[in-house]
């Protein structure tokens, strides 16, 4: 039998020909536009894993299609649980499988049907959900992160499914299975995969599509968020030398976290990671306190995100972010006998790293060298994934691949390139057919 993404023989590039010339650009177009007209925001997906599942019905009698709705309450019992940050009754689950008639390897695609907040509306050229097609873009909410990379996945896996007869039987060549599974909960954390992982669906390889513009990535950061209280005391405005601003102790304590970004970046060894300039950042995404504008604050709360180094965990990056906020607090005359209070509230995202000669990644170059004609990168990325839970709790081995730039991720406007879209499509429909067909 070939390695898991490996490719054998004059047939298997036969198949792989026939797959790839049913890669359909213009159904792309359309079902990425259905797909993003969905407004998944974390939470409520729902609606999202039902199209899901009408898109991979689509392929034809070959496609197998499953739903599952797992009690997100009783879920979050699992010790190894990601953390949340949105409320949700369930967790959609949503797979396509198509199967060969004898045994072999099962590759898998996956992506999260989840989008973020579109945030105020004023700042996006068109409604959020309501997405426009120009310059060879289409614009709109989760069309990068990462409905693009779900809709290439899943025609991939049509493409392959077209191999088969009137029957749903694919031809004799192959063996082993080919899924989709697409997941909610992964922007708050990830709890959709883990409860993929423990219903079973793990396999021999998985690429997540997430958006990487074309490179295979093989390691990642990853993240957690904090939640810090911080202490003053009230006075009149008139009076503010009697009080103490909260405020102005956040401001001690952002100085002191902008000192440890520097400094926990500049540690970083790996080359993967140092090529990204700030592999490791630390944000305050929120601040909020006070409840009079004549009034010196005597609370503020900031939440924010603080980078989980390669080689580390969650545990072990809330640890050192405990350490910063304790030094510095013990460093000011006032912080020093009212020290603010730092929470680990949210998703967990562990950072993981696979080998440099992983096999997938070897096989899923070739794919994309025989497609495009050039090798693409090998690169790591500054954020967090699922990449983390097939891998650590799946016991999978998996690489990020995907169209769009996680730049254009979050923002207004956020969009992707339709043509890098359907080269991700044809790169994994290559790599699906080499994995599964042998001579």
């Amino acid at each position: 039998m070939t390695a898991v993404g490996g490719r054998d023989g004059r047939g298997a590039a036969d198949l792989e020909a026939r797959a790839l010339a049913a890669v359909s650009a213009s159904r792309i177009a359309r079902d990425l536009a259905a797909l993003v007209a969905v407004p998944s925001v974390t939470g409520d997906e729902a609606a999202a894993a039902e199209l899901v599942g009408e898109l991979l019905r689509a392929g034809g009698p070959a496609v197998e299609v499953e739903r599952r709705e797992v009690d997100a309450a009783a879920f979050a019992t699992d010790p190894r649980h990601p953390g949340s940050e949105m409320p949700r009754s369930v967790l959609p689950l949503v797979r396509g499988a198509v199967r060969a008639a004898r045994p072999g390897p099962r590759l898998i695609l996956s992506g999260h049907t989840d989008v973020v907040p579109a945030g105020d509306p004023a700042t996006w050229s068109s409604d959020p959900f309501d997405p426009v097609v120009a310059d060879g873009r289409l614009r709109g909410r989760g069309a990068c992160d990462m409905k693009g990379g779900d809709v290439a996945a899943i025609e991939a896996l049509r493409a392959v499914a077209s191999l088969a007869g009137p029957d749903g039987v694919l031809p004799e060549l192959f063996t082993g299975e080919a899924w989709f599974v697409g997941v909610p909960s992964e922007e708050d954390g990830g709890a959709g995969t883990l409860a993929a992982i423990r219903a079973g669906w793990t396999g021999d390889a998985a690429i997540v599509t997430e958006p990487t513009r074309l490179a295979i990535v093989t390691a990642a950061a990853g993240a957690i968020t904090f939640r810090l209280t911080v202490p003053g005391r009230a006075a009149h405005a008139s009076t503010r030398l009697e009080g103490v601003s909260a405020l102005d102790n956040l401001e001690v304590l952002h100085a002191a976290l902008r000192a440890d970004e520097e400094r926990r970046n500049a540690a970083e060894q790996d080359p993967r990671m140092r090529r990204l300039g700030m592999p490791y950042p630390t944000i305050i995404g929120t601040v909020h306190g006070g409840d009079w504008a004549s009034t010196v604050p005597d609370r503020v709360v900031a939440e924010g995100r603080y980078g989980v180094r390669l080689g580390q965990d969650c545990a072990g990056a809330f640890a050192e972010l405990e350490a910063v906020i304790a030094a510095a607090c013990a460093s000011d005359p006032w912080l020093r006998d009212h020290p603010a209070r730092v929470e680990n509230v949210g998703g967990l995202f562990d950072a993981v790293v696979q080998p440099a000669d992983l096999p997938l990644a070897r096989h899923l170059s070739a794919a994309i060298e025989r497609v495009e004609g050039d090798a693409p990168a090998v690169v790591a990325v500054p954020y967090g994934s699922d990449m983390r839970l097939w891998v650590t709790e799946g016991r999978t081995p998996c690489v990020l691949y995907g169209p769009g730039d996680v730049r254009d991720a979050h923002a207004a406007d956020e969009s992707v390139d339709l043509d890098e879209v359907v080269r991700c499509a044809r790169a994994l429909t290559a790599w699906l057919v080499g994995g599964l067909a042998r001579s």
